[in-house]
């Protein structure tokens, strides 16, 4: 059975208590807890902190405090959410994010959660053979990390290349079925798999239903959200363009994504994991009362399929 939550790096803004709650109240079962570290956001729904992982692996009342708020409200936090590019071709950002992410990876351990949701990363100007060996340079380290603190890496498949300043090849290596073979087969570990996303696929043109099946012992978490193909857009720019000329992330059910075949996809390998809404739609951004009305709204949505 699918443990049905929410992402709550769009609760900007809010606390980790009103996160919290406003899931509870909606009737969610886990959260998947944004854990950027403190400071201004470098991009869209990044820089959200709810929980202080820092903080977490020095404070033994405060890791236990934020563990009894959300079991207090019959809910289970899926993974601790850090989106960076560990890969980045600036240094400094590079061991920053580096750095961070063990600090995740041990507060993941410590409160019991034993996830984490992130990205590889990438050098968008370097090649994927290129970006394969820095790979093999940063990860088997943080893997290792990951085993010695009981927790697993779910590497999400979002190509992070949307607009300019991700071009040309975006900023997370780990997008394709080739390369999560290439990658897996590197570092073989249990504990490295996939945070699957199937709207990543829409603009790509790939099969997301196939890759369930085919990599259904990789997939530790999974995102619900949805992209819109705009087809005469397309047909002006081509695929060659930024992304973003030519489709738009969306709430479930109003993008391209087959949520039932999808759904149906994940009870045929039996997952019985955590699935969460990523709200990312920029049609519901205007004020607090539309972030939460593209919440509900979600839900109300994929409840037709989830039980």
């Amino acid at each position: 059975m699918i443990n049905f939550g929410l992402l709550t790096a769009i609760l900007d803004g809010w606390s980790f208590e009103e996160a919290v709650d406003i899931a509870a109240d909606l009737g969610f079962k886990c959260l998947e807890v944004a854990c950027w570290p403190a400071g201004k956001a470098e991009r869209r729904y990044a820089g959200v902190s709810h929980i202080d992982c820092e903080r977490v692996c020095e404070d033994d009342a405060y890791a236990k405090y934020v563990n009894d708020y959300v079991h207090a409200k019959g809910m289970t936090i899926s993974s601790l959410a850090f989106y960076p590019n560990t890969m980045d071709a600036d240094l400094a950002k590079r061991n920053a994010a580096i750095e961070h992410l063990k600090a995740v990876i041990r507060a993941s351990g410590k409160l019991g959660v034993g996830m984490v949701t992130t990205f590889i990363g990438r050098d968008q100007h370097k090649t994927v053979d290129e970006n394969i060996e820095l790979f093999k340079e940063i990860w088997p380290g943080l893997i290792a990390l990951a085993e010695e603190n009981n927790v697993k890496i779910a590497i999400e498949n979002c190509p992070m290349l949307f607009g300019k300043d991700q071009w040309p090849g975006g900023q997370n290596l780990m997008c394709t079925p080739a390369i999560f073979r290439r990658l897996f087969e590197i570092i073989p570990s249990p504990n490295f798999g996939i945070n699957f996303d199937p709207s990543h696929y829409v603009w790509q043109q790939m099969d997301y239903i196939k890759t369930v099946h085919d990599f259904k012992d990789r997939i530790f978490h999974v995102h619900f959200k949805d992209i819109k193909l705009y087809p005469e857009k397309l047909a002006e720019v081509g695929v060659l363009a930024y992304p973003l000329e030519y489709m738009s992330p969306k709430i479930p059910g109003l993008g391209d994504v087959n949520w039932s075949a999808f759904v149906s996809a994940l009870n045929d390998i039996r997952y019985n994991g955590d699935a969460v809404i990523e709200v990312e739609d920029k049609a519901f951004e205007s004020c607090r009362e539309d972030i939460l009305k593209s919440i509900r709204l979600s839900k109300r949505y994929l409840d037709n399929f989830i039980m």
